[in-house]
């Protein structure tokens, strides 16, 4: 691990500062993957600013009845919280799918939205990674790439981004608070918080320099049966070969709402804004879920040892479509 220099911010305003006024800064809360990174020397920050004790781990209600969730917020806590278990329960679950217990207490909501890949030519220095150093290319086209992406890949990177809370957070219309120095609270939705690589897959968010995420916001819940489903190599602590997030409204069996999204396909959480148009005003049946499915798979293109994925992404919407639809029909 590369030195480096730390310090402890006081106020959000005083940290925004420390990462405007020092190149090569970075915010640090729960370190679950900024650390790890730094001892393989993937991240080389020369300043770390500690925003552990600002004002930012609190869950509030909104006016219009969704919920501010604060960027210091640990995933365990957030998982756990009634009102997200009660109106949001596709991010509890998710949540809970998510690394171990003990990274879900350290953690933070802000961290796990800026993880960056599980890709391992990106952990492995020795490799060529456009991602990690621009232009030495991308040694997972042409290499072993199994868990790599199937859907917005480019020839200059096929990474996945990992987090299972911000497939769930995509699904429910999320909205990132943004903070620069001296400069007023902005709003992006998360849905476009996370780049496609293109030709510069190193640039993975659409923050601007200095720029720290202070909360994510939630709109009110939507109607309808929310269910997370996540497939993976081994029951717990593995990252998501394909994960699927839905909502979904009924009424005698015509579907009237719907929102997807896809985890472990693309470089970042994926909106299957194609499927939501194969379902809704559609009756909630296996021919309709798989035309959906079909449809939010229509531009997947495999790269050899991913190829399965495509039609692992297809199936696992069609059952988690099935399920919530299911279950709408119980409670009616």
């Amino acid at each position: 691990m590369k030195a480096f220099t730390y310090e402890r911010a006081d106020s959000v305003a005083a940290a925004a500062r420390a990462v405007a006024d020092k190149p090569g800064a970075k915010f640090i809360a729960g370190g679950t993957n900024l650390l790890d990174l730094m001892k393989l020397e993937v991240e080389t920050p020369t300043h770390l600013v500690d925003v552990n004790r600002l004002p930012l781990a609190s869950i509030e209600e909104t006016p219009d009845g969704g919920l501010r969730i604060g960027a210091l917020v640990r995933n365990s806590d957030l998982a756990a919280d009634p009102r997200v278990r009660s109106n949001y329960p596709l991010l509890s679950r998710a949540l809970l799918a998510g690394a171990s217990g003990q990274l879900r207490n350290k953690a933070s909501v802000g961290g796990n939205l800026l993880q960056r890949t599980r890709c391992p030519y990106f952990y492995d220095t020795a490799a060529g990674c456009n991602k990690r150093e621009p232009g030495s290319g991308c040694s997972a086209i042409g290499g072993f790439n199994r868990i790599h992406a199937i859907l917005g890949a480019s020839d200059a990177c096929i990474a996945t981004h990992p987090s299972d809370m911000a497939v769930a957070m995509t699904a429910l219309d999320a909205q990132v608070e943004l903070l620069r120095a001296g400069q007023a609270v902005r709003r992006v939705a998360l849905a476009g918080f996370h780049r496609l690589p293109g030709s510069t897959p190193d640039i993975e968010t659409v923050l601007r320099p200095g720029e720290m995420i202070t909360a994510v916001v939630l709109p009110p819940p939507p109607p309808g049966r929310q269910l997370y489903r996540k497939v993976r190599d081994r029951a717990s602590y593995a990252f998501a070969l394909v994960s699927v997030a839905v909502i979904v409204a009924a009424d005698r069996g015509t579907i009237t709402a719907a929102r997807v999204a896809f985890g472990g396909v693309a470089h970042r959480p994926w909106r299957g804004t194609e499927a939501e148009a194969a379902l809704i005003g559609r009756p909630a049946s296996g021919a309709t879920f798989r035309a959906a499915a079909d449809a939010a798979l229509a531009h997947a293109v495999g790269r050899g040892h991913n190829d399965f994925k495509i039609e692992l992404a297809k199936r696992t919407l069609c059952r988690t479509l099935a399920q919530a639809a299911q279950a709408n029909e119980e409670t009616q």
